[in-house]
């Protein structure tokens, strides 16, 4: 009986940004998770200190001193902190899911006397639809074993509704990955594809571990050419500093 090969890493998703032909569109949109492990909070020892021994009796003290208490999570901001040593950690039953939502933070000026429910005009204001061309996730087994996924399917549509699998690549086989997994997010003809929201499904785990763990995610869209012309593509780091007018 023969293994199956590992997964190959795919490319740090940075080489990707400095050929300047995408830019990352995560931080375009609104991510929930379909469940998480609950943070918990990481409280140092407390340091006892006393005052200085040459002072007068009635004016000794003791002072009880506490760093600020921080929660430790497994949730968003870890798949989006750029830090490969965190990551997402599920909490409840397969599939486990990753919704990102684009939304645009643009606002309809109307006449007061247009009448509109908020709740429909707020819809109206933040739904977007984005070009999309690659999803770029991290995953490592050798540090997270049985809760590595095996098995992706990543879902776009217009809500929760009417996902539909990405005709690409409709289900993700993985092996034992350990690195960068790049999904292209295109059509039969290699199209990049306008969606207004993303579904990353996790459908199995390696040795059928139950929870799931994800370290990083990342969303590609194509840059658009210029206009007025096209002009020399900024690749070193030196150049990107000054490609747009903040």
């Amino acid at each position: 009986m023969t293994t199956p090969n590992k997964t190959p890493p795919g490319a740090d998703p940075k080489q990707l940004e400095r050929t300047a032909t995408v830019r990352e569109i995560g931080s375009q949109a609104v991510w929930s998770l379909s469940s998480c492990k609950p943070g918990f909070l990481c409280v140092a020892m407390a340091v006892l200190e006393l005052c200085r021994p040459g002072w007068p009796r009635t004016q000794k003290s003791t002072r009880l001193h506490l760093p600020s208490a921080r929660i430790k999570g497994f949730g968003v901001d870890q798949l989006r902190d750029d830090n490969l040593e965190t990551y997402w950690q599920s909490d409840g039953s397969q599939p486990h899911l990753v919704n990102i939502q684009f939304r645009s933070l643009v606002a309809f000026n109307l006449p007061a006397s247009f009448a509109i429910p908020c709740r429909a005009l707020d819809e109206m204001s933040r739904r977007r639809k984005t070009t999309v061309k690659t999803l770029c996730i991290y995953a490592d087994y050798k540090s997270d074993e049985s809760y590595t996924p095996s098995k992706i399917s990543v879902r776009v549509g217009n809500n929760f509704h009417n996902l539909q699998e990405i005709r690409a690549k409709p289900q993700l086989e993985l092996v034992e990955p350990s690195g960068w997994i790049h999904v292209p997010l295109t059509d039969n003809h290699k199209k990049p594809t306008r969606t207004f929201m993303i579904q990353i499904a996790v459908l199995a785990n390696h040795q059928n571990g139950r929870d799931t763990h994800m370290r990083q995610i990342k969303i590609y869209t194509p840059v658009e050419e210029s206009s007025i012309g096209k002009f020399p593509r900024c690749t070193t780091i030196d150049f990107m500093m000054y490609r747009s007018i903040r």
